[in-house]
This record gives structure tokens, C-alpha cells and sequence, in this order.
């Protein structure tokens, strides 16, 4: 591997071993204090200390839709997304008016969607929140969509007591909550979220299982929907909670050069710990799952990597 990073770099740097000041890249990450952000300045860090010509800037956004607009536009050369929304951008459906030019270097962790409800209040399931007013994730993130799909699959969004649904991050959509403005909290993100944790800490919660939707989730949007398990032990949960889970993916313009994609990923494998660390327990990064990224083509420099590196 070491020497698959010395070949990166040699290509980046050119023949002569000339110093070149270092490739900058934008990466198109979450809010502050949420895992996308967490993901994004990890590997700002890991890249920086890697001795690669590559230097990432972390740009805080909303997340998923937001990234992948950025990244149609040319503002970012690298996003984050949810594997939902990033297949929507690839197709050219649902917030997007076309398809947009994405390539996928690795599908990096799996999200948990997370339903949140006080345990005193009369909330048990999904079906409950009718009428009721619900954090249901900040406009242009990936929660809006996941949490808009599964509220659609179990009839709330019509009908004469439709969810009342608010667009607030993740800090505001825990302090509502809190504050009893809101009578449930959409999350989708890595186990555990620490601002859940927290969370947790001050009121008694109780999570909702959504693994039901699930079905109903894949045969109108396909396979990147899958059921996993929020575990006992996490949030203080007495038993394990079925939900539904849906990857996440380091996307690139497709334009970046093969050579650029391949150091990038390099320090990707080389430093996949550090990078996870705090944004999911428990999690590893194996090629045989970083190339299932569905719909969303892998980077030619990408395909490239994998092909050298494990055959």
C-alpha cells in the first residue's frame, strides 16, 4: 500500500520530484458538530498528515441534497451523501430537475435511522404522529428525505391529519424536543450520534422500530434501504430496536483526475479507524462493501484503485 501512495504521489507531483504546492479539494460535509463534519475534518487531517500533494477543506453545509447540488455546481470537488439521495442526483429524480455528473469513490458507513419519541408521551409508533408536529430534518439534508419517504409509506403525509413537519437540524430538532415543541425527532446517522447521547441523558426516550417500512421503502425507491438494528446499550436502549439503514458515500465530480482519486483513497484505507471513529461504533470499511454504491458509478480512478490494490 505504501508503495500504491509513493506511485499516487509521484503522478501528482510529476517525474521531475519538483515540490508543487499541494492539490487542494473541497469536500462538501454536514453542520458543525454533526458526523458528516466529524467525517470531513478527519480526513482533512489524516490527508495533511499523510505527506500526500493533497490538502481537504471541510465545507459545512446542510448535507446530502445540498452536497450534491454543490457538487453540480462546481463548488466542491468531493460531498458526502446518503446513498438514497446521491442515487436520486445520479438518475435525475425526486430534488433533482436532471441528472448530475457523480461518481462514487467508497459507500464509507451505514446510517441508522432514528425515530425519537419522550417515553412518557403517548407515541408508540409511526402511525401515532399523525397530526402531531415532528423535527423531520433540515431543508437539503438527507433526514428530510429518509423521514419525508417514511411518513409518505405510512400515509401521513395526506389525509385529514397530516404530520406537521418541521425543518430543523440536528441540535435544534433535540433541544424541540427537549422542549416538548415537537412531539417526535428524525435522525439518520451513525450509532451512537453523541448529541443523542446526550440527549438521552436528560429525558426519557423511547425509539421507534421502523424496520415495517422498510419493504415498502425499497419497492418505491430500490435496494438502498436495508434493515439493521440500533443495538441494546446504546442511548441506554434496555433491547435492540429494528430500523431501517441506508449507506453513505464519498462522491467526487467525475472530472477529477484518476491520479488525484486513487492518493485520496489511499489515505482512505490507510486511516479508515481515525475517519470512523466519531461518527459510527463499531464499523469497518472492506472494499467488498465500499464498491456497492448502487445506481452511482464508481470514479474511474476509483475502479482503478480497487482493481490494483485487491485484484
Amino acid at each position: 500500500m505504501g508503495a500504491g501512495l509513493g506511485a499516487a504521489a509521484a503522478a501528482l507531483t510529476g517525474c521531475s520530484g519538483d515540490a508543487v504546492p499541494p492539490r487542494r479539494l473541497r469536500l462538501a460535509t454536514g453542520p458543525d458538530g454533526g458526523p458528516y463534519n466529524a467525517f470531513g475534518k478527519a480526513l482533512a487531517r489524516a490527508v495533511a498528515a499523510s505527506g500526500a500533494p493533497l490538502e481537504i477543506a471541510a465545507v459545512s453545509t446542510a448535507a446530502s441534497v445540498d452536497n450534491l447540488r454543490d457538487l453540480d455546481e462546481g463548488s466542491v470537488d468531493l460531498a458526502l451523501a446518503m446513498a438514497d439521495v446521491a442515487e436520486d442526483a445520479a438518475l435525475g429524480r425526486e430534488s433533482f430537475a436532471r441528472q448530475v455528473a457523480v461518481t462514487a469513490l467508497a459507500r464509507v458507513y451505514v446510517n441508522y435511522t432514528h425515530l425519537l419519541v419522550p417515553a412518557a408521551g403517548p407515541v408508540r409508533s409511526v402511525e401515532d404522529l399523525a397530526g402531531r408536529p415532528v423535527a423531520a430534518g433540515a431543508a437539503g439534508s438527507g433526514v428530510q428525505v429518509v423521514a419525508g419517504r417514511i411518513l409518505r409509506a405510512a400515509g401521513l403525509h395526506e389525509g385529514p391529519r397530516p404530520v406537521q413537519e418541521r425543518r430543523l437540524g440536528l441540535a435544534e430538532s433535540a433541544r424541540a424536543l427537549h422542549e416538548g415543541s415537537v412531539d417526535a425527532l428524525f435522525w439518520s446517522g451513525g450509532v451512537p450520534t453523541p448529541a443523542l447521547t446526550e440527549l438521552a441523558r436528560e429525558l426519557p426516550l423511547r425509539f421507534l422500530p421502523l424496520d415495517g417500512h422498510a419493504g415498502a421503502l425499497r419497492e418505491r425507491h430500490g435496494p438502498v434501504y436495508t434493515t439493521v438494528t440500533l443495538p441494546a446499550g446504546a442511548y441506554g436502549l434496555a433491547g435492540p430496536v429494528a430500523t431501517v439503514g441506508v449507506g453513505n458515500y464519498l462522491l467526487a465530480r467525475a472530472d477529477l483526475p484518476p491520479e488525484v482519486v486513487r492518493a485520496l483513497l489511499q489515505v482512505v484505507y490507510e486511516r479508515w479507524r481515525d475517519l470512523l471513529r466519531e461518527v459510527t461504533a463499531g464499523a469497518r470499511l472492506e472494499p467488498r462493501f465500499a464498491i456497492s454504491t448502487g445506481a452511482v458509478p464508481l470514479h474511474p480512478g476509483a475502479a482503478a484503485y480497487y482493481r490494483s490494490v485487491y485484484g
